[in-house]
């Protein structure tokens, strides 16, 4: 019996209907298929470890087992005088750092760009610093102020500068008496030490990206403004300076973060001490970690950071976004 030829024809329309409708699926989850493997590999490497890490903070080891304690971890680790104290010094640690290598940075930036006759060999050297680790880094500088044989320590240990009867050394050294009574300032030498060193390592990278924002500067526009009787300063205060502070802004927020988880500088340098002088909130979390292997409150810790460190991307986000409205 044959076959009406409109229901040929519908039957071909539907067959079309379903091709164009399995090719679209596809077409549509194709990103999603070719970006799985990825997405596998962050969810084993981060999400995984960081809930584990959510649920580590509500659990103690008793006896040799693992025990669920609520939010006592927290209070642990924010009821100790270390954590106080490792607050303090992460402060004046992230700002005297930022600060030191945001100038450092800047000045050395603005010399480079003037396309000197070595500028490449001087961007070679400059970067240096930037390609060895923090643990080698660390191991230099304490070479330096090492008390029986280090370059430096025969400097720091002469009495008509640093005082008598023998100067001071740098990893041996306290802190000197507090301003305010549970405030570590004025800071232990070391902790001076281990912030400037730690600059040194950071710098090379800035200079880095202020140097890139420094040459997209038209310089068309400066030379305007220099006829129209600009002096340099101004030039830069309204021209250069507006232009090159969202690159600024990047700057101090990989500085922020750097330097708040960075544990290999303290680690190789100082290991914390003199004290607890130099215990940052990255050190205090492997002392507890590692050191007492209490990895409940070593969590806790690390989840506390967590939250500080989205609050540090939080307000480096609204500040550049501020600074790209007003420019």
């Amino acid at each position: 019996m044959a076959v009406p030829m409109q229901t040929l024809h519908r039957a071909g329309v539907q067959a079309r209907h379903r091709v164009r409708i399995r090719q679209s699926f596809v077409a549509r989850t194709l990103p999603f298929w070719l970006l799985l493997p990825t997405l596998l590999v962050v969810l084993t490497v981060q999400f995984y470890p960081a809930f584990y890490t959510f649920f580590l903070s509500t659990q103690d080891f008793q006896a040799g087992k693992q025990v669920y304690v609520g939010l006592r971890n927290f209070e642990r680790v924010f009821n100790t005088s270390d954590f106080s104290t490792s607050i303090y010094v992460t402060i004046f640690f992230l700002v005297v750092y930022m600060a030191v290598t945001l100038v450092a940075s800047f000045v050395i930036a603005l010399l480079l760009n003037r396309r000197l006759r070595l500028s490449p060999l001087y961007l070679t050297l400059i970067f240096v610093p930037w390609v060895l680790s923090d643990v080698i880094v660390g191991l230099i500088f304490r070479l330096y102020i090492v008390p029986d044989y280090g370059l430096l320590a025969g400097f720091f240990a002469n009495p008509h500068l640093f005082g008598p009867p023998h100067g001071i050394s740098i990893l041996t050294t306290p802190q000197p008496m507090p301003i305010i009574p549970g405030v570590p300032f004025p800071p232990a030498p070391a902790l001076v030490y281990l912030t400037l060193a730690t600059a040194w390592k950071a710098i090379p990278f800035t200079t880095l990206l202020i140097l890139a924002a420094l040459q997209t500067v038209p310089r068309e526009v400066l030379e305007s403004a220099s006829m129209d009787g600009a002096s340099g300063l101004s030039a830069f205060r309204f021209i250069t300076f507006p232009l090159v502070l969202p690159t600024m802004v990047v700057a101090l927020f990989n500085l922020t973060l750097t330097g708040i988880n960075s544990v290999g500088m303290v680690f190789s340098l100082t290991g914390g001490g003199p004290g607890n002088s130099t215990e940052i909130l990255s050190y205090l979390l492997y002392s507890i970690g590692f050191g007492s292997l209490e990895f409940g409150r070593a969590a806790a810790l690390s989840v506390v950071m967590t939250v500080i460190n989205l609050a540090l991307i939080g307000l480096a986000l609204r500040i550049s976004h501020t600074g790209s409205e007003q420019t």
